[in-house]
């Protein structure tokens, strides 16, 4: 298989690219890793005119600390996030989840904003950044602009991005003293898609849970939030009943798709076994014990 003809450009600039891209009137795309873009090329689901190459824009590829975040640039590397020191103290969860996407070869290519902007609803990156509460800088010919992971994920392989405008950045919010985190998916081999996935972190305050956050990946259109289960836990201790009642409503919040891979009740019940399991291990470690 073959992509269509397009012509090529190489952006040596954030202005450079926005300004190509601008003039292409959405009729081209950013490319990066190229790690999704080539192949959607290859079967012709997308046919743009111009691909804008931006790998020679040096000043987006960075993990910066600070004073109560961490920004990443939009052409980190995955095996950067999976391997930086900065992320691993901050953000323990996301140094583990990164271990699971894919294969080396393809982390060492792919982008943190590839990844992002693609928002395939089997991604890892779109789920750790909702958990995480992340937000995206973008900017277009008309100036730059911020927004929330939430309202910036629509659906499947559908953002809050226009076709003019360019991720450049996301930024993480550093979390909570005695917050604990955990991390599970179930995929048929390693370095495959996650039939699902649970990311969770919970914060304790006097020995109660003051904050819980459950995100979930493979479950829908894409990556979402267990908001009501994470309402049942605060205020909480983390005992077996509750920990019942929170697989519950994880549950009863998804509505997966049948597949080829599994089906939806397959899929409702596995999301329910990873959320159970995460949410232990990170109230163990937000208690100071190893999960």
């Amino acid at each position: 298989m073959k992509p269509p003809p397009f012509d090529y450009v190489v952006a040596d600039s954030v202005e450079a690219a926005v300004a190509a891209l601008a003039r292409a009137r959405g009729d081209a795309k950013i490319i990066a890793g190229g790690q999704s873009l080539v192949p959607m090329l290859n079967f012709r689901l997308l046919k743009p005119s111009i691909l804008i190459d931006i790998n020679r824009i040096a000043d987006l590829a960075y993990i910066r600390e600070h004073d109560d975040a961490l920004a990443i640039g939009a052409l980190t590397r995955h095996h950067l996030v999976e391997t930086s020191p900065l992320i691993a103290k901050y953000f323990p969860v996301v140094a583990e989840a990164m271990r699971h996407v894919a294969h080396l070869a393809i982390r060492n290519r792919g982008t943190i904003g590839g990844s992002l902007s693609h928002a395939d609803p089997a991604a890892e990156l779109p789920m750790l950044a909702l958990l995480l509460d992340g937000e995206l800088h973008t900017v277009s010919s008309i100036g730059r602009r911020t927004v929330a992971v939430r309202e910036f994920l629509r659906g499947a392989l559908t953002v809050d991005l226009a076709d003019d405008e360019l991720l450049t950045e996301i930024r993480l919010s550093k979390l909570p003293p005695a917050t604990g985190w955990g991390f599970a998916d179930v995929a048929r081999r390693g370095g495959d898609f996650a039939l699902a996935a649970v990311a969770a972190t919970v914060t304790v305050t006097d020995n109660v849970i003051s904050e819980a956050r459950i995100a979930m990946m493979g479950i829908g259109e894409t990556a979402q939030r267990a908001s009501a289960a994470e309402a049942l836990m605060r205020g909480r201790t983390l005992e077996p009943a509750l920990l019942d009642a929170v697989t519950e409503a994880v549950r009863a919040s998804v509505e997966p798709n049948t597949d080829l891979h599994a089906s939806s009740d397959y899929r409702r019940h596995l999301v329910g076994v990873l959320a159970r399991r995460t949410l232990t291990a990170a109230w163990q470690r937000a208690r100071g014990g190893q999960a």
